[in-house]
């Protein structure tokens, strides 16, 4: 992935001063956050972490701090945050399980190199590595989940590690990083002199990568030149390192098409001409066969997930292939390519628009050869009469709100999510969200929360599936009584459809505790063509209601356009449920002369 200043913490000097004099750690935790630009944490209190919030209480005209229902909502809301704004989101947490309850979302943010500042409290220093209640070694246990993590021993030494931390996590390739502060930490008196600008102690750990050698650029700029069939496949490391106009400027400059990962849509229109929209396992079948012939594949901050690559010596196996990432492990590490560069891609892509370079060849006959398979194959989906697919929900949501430029898309994890990123068009950076590289149901709510309060003014919407939903479904207490107005299009099938989907492909269609329904109400189940009955369980019309939002339930299709445009229009939190049929499926584009089973690594 790839990293840019942009997205830092503001330094020291650009925060404001504070005439707030800190008593004790936590007070010292507070005023730190706050001179790294922290105006909003994701906090759930408990016995080890009292003193923290007790301290946030004291600032409380400068740093917004919202209550979550669980911990993991908590983390999710902060990774949210940090996805939509690019600046790092923080989340706080007391010790033992509640620690424990966000250990999935900080494996969640180093996969997709999401820059989290993760504090939980611990038990104070004399009983630690006792087994006293409530302790877990949580840097031992995000030891390989984490960019780093620090267990706090001294009061003296908190102004240096959450600076250090924000400055790990914003750098480089981002990731998360935790903060583990034992309580009696926090209540420790600290001087009224304390330095908050202390000098950082990090040897071996620098984000400044060696300058890219003249001729490491001159054989980049003789392959792009020489090439006849080239194709960009672009990664989240765009989005990181907001290089998303130097890359548009760089496509639009060469005419070279351009397919996205899961991780980087919105880098680059995927409804644009020279877009192939994502590849891999559920991608486009124009983004497959066009890496598939490519002669110059240039990756550009990805990390060639088995998902896009299944079998890897198949993958890009016609031509040369350029990696360019800023973190120097990802070179080689799956796929070797001719030509690697350690780099931040921002400079790079500046560097090329600058030099003007672009293929020597006429890329008409490849354009066109695009083109043809765009038309042939693309994402499509058929009708069932009178009913409601989650295709067709998803296409209607996008074409009322496509000429929108504030809405911002979360998601739950599973077939709908594959839907989403299928038909509803991404055009522009950090208005995705959605967990990719862990794939963690119960995602979608949650990072919306965090979306809508970095972005205040935009209309952020969940898109979910009934299964996922209710993984995190106390969040939306957190929406009403925090006042976030949140959207949620809810797809309701009965059905975990995803691993229904794969139980259909490879073990004969039986069921083995995919359905979500009660198991003595047997009627309950698709029958024939598989929609079911409009009496779904649970009733989230009204659950919606308990929690105080508004709410709808529709099953015909001619009650979708406008039940949307309630829940578009809707000042109010609005929970939009979705009858559709579980048998369908989200369609694998299979690159030629293979099969979904060698597009699986694993």
């Amino acid at each position: 992935m790839v990293e840019d200043g942009k997205t830092a913490a503001k330094t020291v000097e650009e925060q404001p001063t504070t005439t707030f004099q800190p008593k004790n750690g936590a007070d010292v935790v507070v005023s730190a956050l706050i001179r790294q630009g922290v105006k909003t944490v994701f906090a759930y209190p408990g016995g080890y972490s009292i003193p923290l919030h007790q301290a946030f209480t004291r600032q409380a005209d400068r740093v917004r701090v919202i209550l979550p229902r669980q911990e993991q909502g908590g983390g999710f809301a902060a990774q949210g945050y940090a996805r939509s704004t690019g600046s790092p989101g923080v989340c706080m947490t007391t010790s033992g399980p509640g620690a424990t309850n966000l250990i999935t979302t900080i494996a969640d943010a180093k996969l997709d190199s999401i820059p989290v500042i993760f504090i939980t409290g611990q038990v104070v220093r004399s009983v630690i590595g006792t087994d006293a209640f409530q302790e877990v070694p949580m840097t031992e246990l995000c030891r390989s989940i984490t960019k780093h993590h620090y267990l706090v021993t001294d009061e003296r030494d908190l102004p240096r590690i959450i600076k250090e931390a924000f400055h790990i996590a914003t750098t480089g390739r981002p990731g998360p990083v935790l903060i583990d502060i034992p309580r009696d930490v926090q209540l420790a008196p600290v001087a009224s002199d304390i330095d908050f600008d202390p000098p950082m102690n990090l040897p071996g750990y620098s984000a400044v990568l060696p300058e890219v050698t003249e001729d490491k650029i001159a054989q980049l700029v003789a392959m792009i030149r020489a090439a006849k069939k080239p194709v960009i496949y672009a990664g989240g490391g765009i989005i990181s390192a907001n290089a998303s106009e130097a890359l548009t400027a760089f496509v639009r400059n060469t005419g070279i098409p351009i397919t996205t990962t899961l991780m980087g849509l919105g880098a680059y229109p995927d409804d644009d001409p020279l877009g192939l929209h994502f590849p891999g396992m559920h991608g486009a079948v124009a983004a497959n066969y066009a890496i598939n012939e490519a002669d110059l594949l240039l990756a550009m901050g990805v990390r060639f997930d088995d998902r896009v690559t299944g079998k890897v010596e198949k993958f890009a196996a016609h031509g040369k292939v350029v990696h360019i990432d800023v973190d120097p492990s990802e070179i080689a590490k799956i796929k070797q390519p001719n030509l690697g560069i350690a780099a931040n891609i921002l400079g790079v892509l500046e560097q090329l628009c600058r030099a003007n370079i672009r293929p020597e060849a006429d890329l008409s006959a490849w354009h066109q050869r695009i083109a043809e398979w765009k038309k042939a194959d693309p994402f499509s989906y058929h009708q069932v009469d009178g009913w409601i697919t989650s295709q067709l929900a998803i296409d209607t949501l996008w074409k009322l709100t496509k000429n929108r430029d504030d809405v911002i898309i979360s998601t739950g994890v599973g077939q709908h999510q594959m839907w989403a990123a299928q038909f509803y068009h991404v055009r522009r950076p950090r208005t995705w969200l959605s967990s990719l590289g862990f794939g963690t149901m119960g995602f979608g709510l949650p990072g919306a929360i965090g979306a809508k309060v970095g972005n205040p003014n935009a209309m952020v919407i969940d898109i979910d599936g009934d299964g996922s939903f209710q993984m995190n479904i106390q969040e939306m207490a957190t929406c009403t009584c925090e006042k976030i107005p949140m959207k949620v299009l809810l797809l309701n099938n009965q059905h975990l459809g995803m691993v229904v989907q794969w139980e259909d492909r490879f073990y004969g269609r039986n069921r083995a505790h995919t359905y979500l329904g009660p198991i003595d109400r047997p009627e309950w189940r698709g029958q024939g063509d598989g929609l079911g009955p409009k009496d779904r369980y649970p009733d989230f019309v009204e659950i919606a209601h308990g929690y105080g939002w508004d709410a709808r339930s529709i099953a015909q299709i001619d009650e979708l356009e406008p039940a949307l445009h309630a829940m578009l229009n809707a000042k109010n939190s609005f929970l939009l449920d979705v009858a559709v049929p579980y048998n369908e499926y989200v369609l694998p584009m299979i690159p030629p002369g293979g099969t979904i089973e060698n597009l699986i690594r694993n």
